[in-house]
């Protein structure tokens, strides 16, 4: 039996990835370190040979302290300064999608993917935004500055793509938090080099109802719980979310359907339905009072809670972060989303997202970053670091 020729393709990037061990050279620029990373396959749960790599790398910086757990790589200084900040970057990515090969494209040229068109320099390949664009600026600092102002963490982590529980981050809170100590943290996931502060907090939640099961010829006897939903639907559609001002950033809330089910067979009169609802609430909000909010809304449904993760307040108060806000300018956006920095806020450590690439091309087949924005990020943050 024949295999598909995308089926191969894929079988030999794996393939290709599985035995060919990965190279990071020092000497090279942040768009070439880059195009390095995401030529290093690291689909969630197989890191192992880019945190080799990333390892190698920086233990053989005198000014690096090197710590390794599991496919986590922590690289500190230790100079005694009076402020420590955490450099972030997961090293994880989707699935590949036939993007795998890193290709560096001039202004004019056409995407592998589907020939859009690129109005400027952009590196595209799996993971180029999301966020080994980041990793590669994080590597730069941690390769270039022996003299930081900060005392520096810079943490690459594993499993950023899949399940809470393998999440790098989760496993080193819980068995090394002391390496978590720090004053405030920069994740370099996209932002289009940008300063997003904080995020909202995400909640899913199951709005049940029951009926009675009837043949629908005799629907009179029965009790429709699909029909049962209407109310709460109706609900949805004249609520007004909130925006909520904190510390000095709007963040827009959400309350939407995004899934309903109900119904067995085309004769019968269903007996259970369902309506998912999604939460998005702002970072000043804590997760007991979104969910008691959402109790409110749909007073008289049965409502269980699917997930529940708070976000992050923005910490823009903190020295070592206004500098950074200097740097732009003072240009800070709210995050609308939620990220890993609601991690760091829950362990007293305040966080924003600023990285390079758009981050609405996340997880995209035509994933792709700016090198504009891969060296403009390279340059403020190692502007930030020497001060």
């Amino acid at each position: 039996m024949l295999l598909a020729v995308a089926t191969i393709k894929n079988f030999l990037q794996d393939y290709r990835s599985a035995v060919s061990p990965v190279e990071l050279n020092p000497a090279d620029d942040v768009v070439a370190l880059t195009a390095a990373l995401v030529r290093a396959e690291s689909v969630s749960g197989n890191e192992e040979s880019l945190a080799d790599a990333i390892e190698a790398l920086v233990r053989e910086v005198p000014w690096l302290e090197v710590s390794r757990y599991k496919n986590n790589v922590i690289a500190k200084t230790n100079l005694g300064r009076t402020s420590r900040v955490i450099l972030a970057g997961h090293i994880d990515t989707v699935p590949i999608a036939d993007n795998l090969v890193a290709t560096l494209i001039n202004a004019g040229g056409a995407l592998p993917s589907d020939g859009t068109v690129v109005t400027e320099d952009v590196l595209y390949g799996l993971g180029s935004c999301d966020m080994k664009g980041g990793v590669a600026v994080a590597l730069r600092a941690a390769l270039t500055v022996a003299e930081p102002i900060f005392d520096v963490t810079y943490l690459f982590y594993e499993c950023e793509e899949v399940d809470s529980s393998r999440n790098g981050l989760t496993h080193i809170s819980k068995d090394h938090p002391d390496w978590l100590t720090a004053d405030i943290a920069i994740l370099l996931e996209p932002s289009n080099a940008n300063i997003e502060a904080g995020c909202q907090g995400t909640l899913r939640a199951v709005i049940k109802t029951s009926g009675i099961r009837a043949h629908s010829a005799r629907s009179w006897m029965g009790d429709n719980a699909i029909h049962g939903l209407a109310d709460a639907i109706a609900r949805l559609n004249v609520y007004e979310p909130k925006v909520v001002l904190v510390e000095g950033l709007e963040y827009r809330e959400g309350l939407n359907a995004v899934g309903i089910s109900g119904g067995v067979a085309g004769n019968i009169i269903p007996d259970q339905a369902t309506l998912e609802v999604n939460y998005r609430y702002a970072p000043s909000t804590s997760a007991a009072q979104a969910e008691a909010h959402v109790r409110e809304v749909f007073a008289g449904y049965l409502v269980e809670f699917v997930d529940n993760a708070a976000g992050a307040l923005p910490g823009l108060e903190r020295e070592a972060l206004q500098s950074l806000v200097a740097k732009v300018d003072g240009k800070v956006a709210p995050k609308f989303g939620w990220t890993d920095v609601a991690r760091f806020s829950a362990m007293g450590v305040p966080a924003v997202n600023m990285g390079p690439g758009d981050p609405s091309l996340a997880h995209s087949r035509n994933e792709h970053v700016p090198v504009s924005q891969l060296v403009r990020c390279e340059a403020l943050i190692l502007s930030w670091l020497r001060g």
